[in-house]
Parts: C-alpha cells; structure tokens; sequence
C-alpha cells in the first residue's frame, strides 16, 4: 500500500503537465487578444488559477513563456489552422496560394480577430538581437517558406521572390483588417490573381 508521501507526490507528479498546460492555455488566450506587453504574469497567474511559484517551476520568466506561447501559435494557428485549411480548400498549388486569402476573408470577419501575433511580438520587441524579435521573424520565415513552396509548386520562375510578395499582400491584408476594412483579403486576393497572372 502507498504511503500518503508516495500518494502525494504521486498526486503532485500527475498535477505538473496539467498545471503547465493550464498557464500556456491562459498565456495562448491573452497574448493573443491583447499582446505581449500589455499582460502582465499576475494576470496569467489569475487566469490560470495557479500560483506564482508554480508558474515560475514551469516557467523560469515571461520571456520564456513568450517563447512556448510563439511555439504553440505555429502548431495551432500556422500550421493547425492557416496550412491545413489551404491545403483542404485547394488542391492547385497557384489556388492554394489564393486560399490563403479566402481563410483570412473568415477570420477577418470574426468578432474576435486578433491579428498576427507574430507581427505583433516583433514590433513590441524591435531590437533585431532580442530573442522574442528573432523568435517571431522565425516564424514569419516560415509561413513565407509555406508560400515559397506553394509557389515553386506552382512553376514561378522565381518562387522565394514571389513568396516574398505574397507575404507581403498577406501582413498588409491583416493589418488592414485591424483597421477595421473587412475587405481586405479579398483585395489582397484580387491583387493575388494579377500576381500569378503576370
């Protein structure tokens, strides 16, 4: 029979995924609506319904929980939702790349569209050298290298070239969107067409 000490620890072993799960799910929900600056680790602490010394066993400082919440934003957001759509919707690489826009078309007029969180973590942490900065141009890298492919896939003489447009059209159309013009992935779509067309 166990112990209480062996049940307790038993106990406390099961709890720790599920605590540090907990944290990154609060930090997930409000990095993304309100940024990194503007949330403090008391309101992550609240939210998540843990204590400060648990979320610091978990997490040795904000920027590192910054750091797994950019993680968990490419599992989920780029490549959970933003990929596999595309790939779902189309399965011509040049409409694959004009999918793109007819995912963000939906998420543009979701009451709670947040915007890029990637952009957004890179302009709060601006200086190139800072880790939150390269974290998240790393990930921007990415998505574009998602284009890149969909591009050479497509027979574009130049693929990094016009995946560097492309990303372009597509931070454009999220920042319009921020601005409040619904409109903007289908304009970004329509420039999209004249792109390929050309």
């Amino acid at each position: 029979m166990a112990t209480t000490e062996q049940t307790d620890g038993g106990a406390l072993a099961a709890a720790a995924p599920e605590a540090r799960e907990r944290i990154l799910r609060s930090a997930y929900s409000l990095f993304s609506r309100r940024g990194i600056q503007a949330v403090g680790v008391d309101a992550i602490i609240e939210d998540a319904g843990v204590a400060r010394q648990t979320l610091y066993r978990h997490f040795h400082s904000k920027q590192e929980l910054v750091l797994c919440f950019l993680e968990r934003r490419e599992e989920l957001w780029t490549r959970g939702w933003l990929q596999a759509e595309v790939m779902h919707r189309a399965s011509d690489p040049g409409e694959r790349m004009l999918a793109i826009f007819d995912v963000f078309d939906g998420w543009f007029r979701r009451p709670d569209f947040e915007g890029c969180s990637f952009v957004n973590v890179l302009l709060e942490h601006p200086n190139p050298d800072d880790a939150l900065h390269e974290a998240s141009r790393a990930q921007l890298a990415r998505i574009r290298g998602f284009v890149a492919s969909l591009a050479a896939a497509a027979g574009a003489s130049d693929p990094e070239g016009l995946a560097a447009q492309w990303h372009i059209l597509m931070k454009g159309s999220i920042v319009a969107a921020a601005e409040g013009d619904v409109e903007a992935a289908q304009r970004a779509r329509a420039v999209g067409v004249r792109l390929l067309a050309s």
